[in-house]
């Protein structure tokens, strides 16, 4: 899941003079909205979130793709059924099947989105009910149903052994991460604390994870976010990002920026992680990459976009990363799919 698509009146360009941690950039998609672009676990392809009313794709279908060889260009398929609304795709470590939730066993339909003026025009993330876990081969024929619990099961990764996946669902109350063993189907829920915990990650020795969470404190807020729960709807302009054990234990807040921190993943062969951040524009945007210390400490920019940065992921030997973002746009509102090499 993702905020709202943010135009940019900056001059297009496929790299901004300050990145200097992005080398070889090329630019995947064209047009449309392409999000949370993820490497399967040997770096060779891509599955991806993908809407374009132009094309028919009046709701987030799922896509997969072969990375490009120098040269080459990104082919994609679409691989979800094209009946209701997908999100968060993740490859299986056999890279053979994929895993994304789907509102289809709701309905063939999209779902409505959430009627904004409603609660002040502010941005609003829709939980919708009839989202489930599914798990698909490569030609997209559904092989199995992960999550069967009435209400939001989404946001889901996994480890990387393959063993165990982690995501987020309300099936106890509130919008909390759930480890399932995908060989015994037992789920444990790892969050206890009031608030949206999501958007959850392994890190590369499956040791830890990092996610993105709210923690409602004044009775104002806690109001406001269980008001809207009770309506499938969640906030996320307040979220800061933490860093636990893989069981949960040990939980530390790592970022204390306000505003919304979110999208975090681990970079590979480091001490340091990458994280989204609206934090320093009191307006909500841009939204911009940033790396910091596993402690907190030696906050980076990396990116420079003035609309939308965000959804980093690296290959398994931090060479490359791949992200979303409006750069390159024509000054409208597309999201595209970027990858290039990492130079740390």
């Amino acid at each position: 899941m993702y905020p709202a698509h943010i135009s940019s009146t900056a001059a297009d360009t496929l790299l901004y003079p300050e990145e200097k941690h992005f080398k070889n950039i090329q630019q995947l998609t064209y047009g449309g909205d392409n999000a949370e672009a993820y490497f399967s676990s040997d770096g060779k392809w891509l599955i991806f979130q993908r809407t374009n009313p132009g094309e028919g794709l009046k709701c987030d279908q799922m896509f997969i793709g072969k990375v490009p060889q120098s040269g080459e260009k990104f082919e994609y398929k679409m691989i979800s059924s094209g009946k209701g609304r997908t999100t968060c795709g993740f490859f299986m470590k056999d890279g053979r099947h994929i895993i994304y939730s789907s509102t289809h066993l709701g309905a063939d339909s999209c779902p409505p989105p959430p009627d904004r003026s409603k609660y002040g025009n502010r941005y609003i993330w829709p939980l919708y009910e009839s989202y489930d876990i599914f798990m698909a081969d490569l030609d997209g024929r559904i092989v199995d149903q992960l999550t069967k619990t009435p209400g939001y099961d989404a946001e889901a990764t996994i480890s990387p052994d393959g063993n165990k996946m982690i995501f987020t669902s309300v099936r106890d109350g509130d919008l909390d991460l759930y480890i399932m063993d995908l060989k015994s189907r037992q789920v444990k829920r790892i969050t206890n604390s009031l608030g949206y915990d999501g958007g959850a990650w392994f890190s590369p020795d499956g040791k830890k994870i990092i996610w993105r969470a709210s923690r409602p404190t004044t009775p104002e807020e806690i109001d406001e976010y269980k008001n809207l729960l009770k309506e499938n709807l969640v906030a996320p302009t307040r979220m800061e990002v933490w860093i636990a054990n893989a069981d949960g234990s040990n939980a530390k807040q790592i970022t204390n920026y306000g505003n919304a921190n979110w999208a975090p993943n681990f970079i590979p062969g480091s001490s340091k992680i990458i994280f989204c951040s609206n934090h320093e524009y009191k307006r909500g945007f841009p939204f911009n990459m940033y790396t910091l210390n596993t402690d907190g400490t030696s906050l980076e920019k990396i990116s420079r976009d003035k609309g939308f940065d965000a959804f980093p992921m690296f290959t398994t030997d931090g060479k490359k990363i791949v992200f979303s973002s409006n750069r390159n746009n024509g000054g409208g509102h597309d999201t595209n799919v970027f990858i290039a090499d990492w130079a740390d």
